[in-house]
């Protein structure tokens, strides 16, 4: 079923800029796209509208938690699970833009901050939220068919990231595929995924279906592990979610996963840049002590590997690692912690502190390679 006004087809707005190529590129006006490659939508009533009647006992509840002063007094029930709904709100956004509840007003605000399109990443799958399989089917389905309504009411503005139920591996395959005819740009995938790294076998058929379907595996800053989010439950989000997903990375290089998957993608979001170097150093010591020699400023892009940049990343030093066409950047639109900054892509363009060549690579030409736009 859907709820959401028909907008029609709304037009990427180009934007023009003058290159400083003194051989041949003086005053010449080039078009280029900005693209937010990490925002977020949150979650309402309407987001499980689109459970089957079956399903309906499984729905994500809202619920009063007055004495849990950071779930802003409600929170989501799923399956026993309490998940604040004020956590992580960023202010600086309308609440029916990152709900989705007006698009038109979400377009507009992105005309004003100068973005083109907006890749979109779910809000309460940041956390483990159940350990059934058939709750899991339940609630990412009806979840990515409220995504397919969005993206239909204005495909070339609005992308989307697809939420899979991996608990379940054919009905995850599936449902990548269902994702993929309509308008999906990405998987989405957490540090830990439930008892399991990334790097398990497991997930071989999901990479290799990835690959087919030119469906990028975006390992986005959370965790789907209740053992370490319970574990670090009373500390920052550093240890709970940013740490698991630098690991995850460590560990997809260091067992070769991308070699086994030549024709995936792979990105990890949200959790800045900063890491890269000091996590390919590593890698590239546990190599060399065995005398292989490893090109420490090819790793990214041999393993088709892009990571998201934030504007306060020393990215002279970054890029000596990633390199100018494997950094991508976002504004972590609708959320409020230490990734969001509702002008990064304007304060990049102004600010970056690196060749405007390299800003147009990561706001425009890098994102597109990631996400097949």
């Amino acid at each position: 079923m859907s709820g959401l006004p028909q907008l029609g087809r709304i037009e990427n707005r180009a934007r023009r800029y003058r290159t400083n190529d003194s051989k041949n590129q003086i005053g010449r006006l080039i078009e280029m796209a900005v693209i937010d490659s990490d925002a977020h939508v949150l979650e309402t009533e309407h987001t499980w509208d689109y459970m089957l009647e079956s399903e309906r006992p499984m729905r994500p509840r809202i619920v009063p938690t007055p004495n849990d002063p950071t779930s802003g007094g409600e929170s989501w029930l799923v399956d026993g699970t309490y998940i604040g709904k004020a956590r992580n709100v960023g202010h600086d956004t309308s609440k029916a833009a990152r709900e989705m509840a007006d698009i038109e007003a979400r377009i507009t605000h992105m005309d004003e901050l100068d973005i083109d399109v907006q890749v979109l990443y779910p809000t309460i799958f940041l956390r483990p939220f159940t350990r059934r399989p058939e709750v899991e089917l339940a609630v990412t389905r009806s979840y990515n068919r409220w995504l397919i309504d969005i993206w239909k009411a204005a495909p070339d503005r609005l992308r989307w990231v697809a939420v899979l139920p991996l608990l379940t591996m054919d009905k995850a395959l599936e449902e990548a595929r269902y994702s993929k005819e309509n308008g999906a740009c990405g998987i989405f995938m957490r540090g830990l995924e439930g008892d399991k790294r990334i790097s398990d076998s497991y997930f071989s058929p999901l990479y290799e279906e990835a690959g087919k379907l030119d469906l990028p595996v975006c390992v986005h800053s959370a965790t789907g592990s209740f053992a370490v989010h319970d574990y670090f439950i009373d500390e920052c989000g550093f240890n709970k979610f940013k740490l698991a997903v630098v690991g995850s990375f460590h560990s997809l290089i260091f067992n070769r996963i991308p070699e086994k998957f030549p024709e995936t993608k792979w990105a990890f979001i949200e959790v800045s840049s900063q890491w890269v170097p000091y996590a390919i150093h590593d890698y590239a010591r546990r190599f060399e002590r065995n005398g292989v020699k490893v090109d420490k400023s090819d790793v990214l892009r041999r393993n088709k590997i892009w990571v998201a940049c934030q504007t306060d990343d020393d990215l002279p030093y970054v890029l000596q690692y990633a390199g100018d066409d494997m950094l991508v950047i976002g504004t972590d639109y609708g959320h409020n912690d230490t990734s969001s900054e509702i002008l990064a892509l304007r304060k990049l363009k102004e600010e970056g502190g690196v060749p405007q060549q390299v800003v147009n690579c990561i706001l425009d030409d890098n994102a597109k390679a990631l996400y097949g736009l």
